[in-house]
């Protein structure tokens, strides 16, 4: 087991990273609320799920504070933290060993960027896969309705927002709006990456040069 962590560092980054956004990601999950339900928000007529009717951001903190206090203002963070946490150990752990597949394809120069490039592109894909069913369940969890003591109408929490969707509307319900959110995580994840290897390298390469 030991040997396998050292053989795979990305692995092993990928795991510290996912730990290290778990206790930010609840700094910024209440604007992650507030904005969940202002894009929610429509007129009746085409309206779909539970309307919060905010008149602005201001507002939507303001009725929150106002109808369940400080902590309505995390309500839902509990899907939002292992959505990140997934990501990001996905995101990581995907790359080394598409970067590995890549290289041993030889369609590129072994330090060649586009190694990256092509490595990203791949974890993308699995970031996106990985992260769409958290996603809609953590969305799920911020718009829905509560009653006087902040507690969920719907949805008691993530394991039981998971199992209603799969039970009522099916296993591939979790995977709703995968398309968007590939176009919104993909450019990230890749760009991410390839910058992110491409400054090792700058890193790796100075010291080894200025001895």
């Amino acid at each position: 087991m030991g040997r396998g962590v050292q053989s795979n560092p990305l692995g092993r980054s990928g795991c510290s990273l996912a730990a290290s956004y778990s206790p930010k990601w609840p700094v910024s999950s209440e604007l992650l609320q507030v904005k969940t339900h202002l894009q929610a928000q429509t007129v009746a007529a085409v309206a779909v799920g539970h309307q919060h009717n905010h008149q602005s951001v201001s507002g939507a903190f303001e009725t929150i504070y106002r109808k369940q206090g400080i902590v309505g203002l995390w309500r839902g963070v509990n899907g939002a933290v292992p959505r990140v946490m997934v990501g990001s150990a996905v995101q990581l752990a995907t790359f080394a060993s598409a970067k590995d597949w890549v290289r041993k394809r030889k369609w590129f120069k072994e330090d060649s960027w586009m190694v990256a490039l092509a490595a990203g592109m791949i974890s993308s894909v699995a970031v996106a896969v990985a992260m769409t069913p958290f996603d809609v369940v953590s969305t799920r969890l911020y718009n829905q309705p509560v009653d006087e003591l902040g507690v969920g109408k719907l949805y008691r929490g993530l394991l039981d927002c998971f199992v209603q969707i799969s039970g009522k509307e099916g296993v591939l319900a979790l995977y709703k709006g995968i398309g968007p959110a590939y176009l919104r995580l993909g450019p990230h994840t890749i760009l991410s990456l390839l910058f992110w290897d491409e400054l090792r390298k700058l890193a790796c390469y100075h010291p080894q040069h200025s001895v």
